[in-house]
């Protein structure tokens, strides 16, 4: 069996993720990073839902039972919590979150003592500690040897300084009016303050989480609502975050939702232009063929990864670069943060707006994505897609039709993502539907 998918463990709170496996898989990481320990302290944060209290305190007990040391620092964005591991010296750091997920799932994310996600490598050796009795039993700590926990509440100021120097110290946002999603998550109390503090007139959408509404019809999933209220209100720009603020979804003045691979391309042209741009530029093997034309014709590379925004640090890691992301909305300035981190990026784009002196619509307008089409489509079994039958002959029949795509399943859901890319939306439309059913038969038997 298998815990960790493409980020993390998740799943739904209370019946796959519940207290037991919490406790468990708190256990099994203690004991794998009790060998490298430092300082013997783990931070823990978590986003705003209300499953987060079972599965914080389930971690907290199976951390103390191997003689861990624990800091508690609530709701905090998920790259917060990355940058607090190492910034205040701790073993390994957990977030507690489902990123964009409803309220009713749940996940764990864990960090190294550099703010680093984990390899795939430790995420299994991490799994057979988690199944090994025998080895969980040997480390119960007795005594004195038992860990603490406190909460600390202040540490959100570290974080905020920490954006904030990442914003140009000869800029300000005076000029701008600003409205912000932040999804009735993680990102609830420190986008405003930030905003706030760099000058911007600033208007809060969905800042009132409940424990039951993160995510909701809000935030960079659902950014209808957000594009409405920038129109409204004549905002300059608009910005949503997920539960977990490492996304970001830019609305521009005129309410249009920005492609995500647009975004990314003039970012990294902009990093270019400043002479900050290291080597290649980052995107995931969904990255749209626009932004590779549009990055080439300004002399910037592209390499690709698999999805997943530690795939893409992996590569910049690799490559030698600092920039790169995921049409989805994260995106990663490695020079300030160690994964995606949407209240870095506004701040990147409203530094962009500020120095350009132009419009959102006027910048993001120099990429015209590709039309894409993604269906979710559910299935009931996961075969090898290596091995499946007749799927190369699909595959080159919509080469031939110069169609790209894309087959992957979901890392948490019985659900295969289908991706095709084309210049003829109708096109595309059409051949959508013999893709469906291929897949529909093959998986579904």
């Amino acid at each position: 069996m298998r815990l960790f998918g493409t980020d993390g463990v998740r799943g739904r709170a209370g019946e796959f993720l519940d207290s037991f496996l919490a406790m468990r898989l708190a256990m099994a990481a203690g004991i794998y990073f009790k060998d490298k320990t430092v300082t013997n302290n783990i931070l823990v944060g978590k986003d705003t839902r209300r499953s987060g209290y079972m599965i914080e305190n389930a971690i907290v007990s199976g951390l103390t039972s191997i003689g861990y040391n624990v800091i508690q620092v609530g709701p905090m964005p998920t790259p917060a919590i990355a940058f607090l591991t190492e910034d205040m010296r701790c073993d390994a750091g957990i977030m507690i979150s489902a990123s964009h997920n409803p309220y009713f799932d749940n996940g764990i994310k864990f960090f190294d003592s550099q703010g680093n996600k984990l390899s795939e490598e430790i995420e299994r050796k991490i799994e057979e500690i988690y199944f090994n009795d025998t080895i969980i039993e040997a480390n119960k700590a007795e005594m004195e040897q038992i860990g603490r926990a406190k909460r600390i509440d202040d540490v959100i100021g570290r974080y905020i300084v920490s954006i904030k120097n990442s914003f140009p110290k000869t800029l300000t946002l005076k000029p701008l009016r600003v409205v912000l999603d932040t999804a009735h998550g993680a990102a609830y109390r420190v986008a405003p303050t930030i905003f706030r503090e760099l000058g911007a007139e600033v208007i809060v959408m969905n800042e009132n989480p409940n424990g039951l509404n993160i995510n909701e019809n809000c935030g960079a999933l659902h950014p209808a609502n957000l594009a409405l209220e920038v129109k409204k209100l004549r905002a300059d720009v608009g910005f949503a975050f997920d539960g977990d603020a490492d996304r970001l979804v830019v609305v521009d003045e005129k309410g249009v939702v920005a492609n995500g691979d647009s975004l990314i391309g003039v970012l990294a042209l902009y990093l270019k232009e400043q002479g900050k741009l290291r080597a290649s530029v980052v995107a995931t093997i969904m990255s749209n063929g626009a932004l590779r034309e549009f990055l080439n014709k300004n002399g910037i590379e592209l390499e690709t990864c698999n999805v997943g925004d530690k795939f893409v640090l992996e590569k910049l890691k690799a490559c030698g670069g600092n920039f790169g992301g995921e049409q989805s909305g994260h995106i990663i300035f490695s020079d300030y943060a160690k994964t995606g981190d949407g209240l870095i990026a506004a701040l990147q784009f409203s530094a962009l707006m500020l120095s350009k002196k132009k419009s959102a619509s006027a910048i993001l307008g120099h990429i015209k994505p590709y039309p894409q089409l993604l269906s979710n489509l559910k299935i009931s079994q996961k075969k090898d897609l290596g091995k499946l039958k007749g799927l190369k002959e699909l595959k080159a029949e919509l080469d031939k039709k110069g169609i790209a795509s894309l087959f992957r399943y979901s890392g948490t859901e019985n659900l295969i993502r289908l991706l095709l890319e084309a210049r003829d939306l109708k096109l595309l439309e059409r051949e959508m539907k013999g893709v469906e059913a291929f897949f529909k038969k093959a998986l579904n038997d």
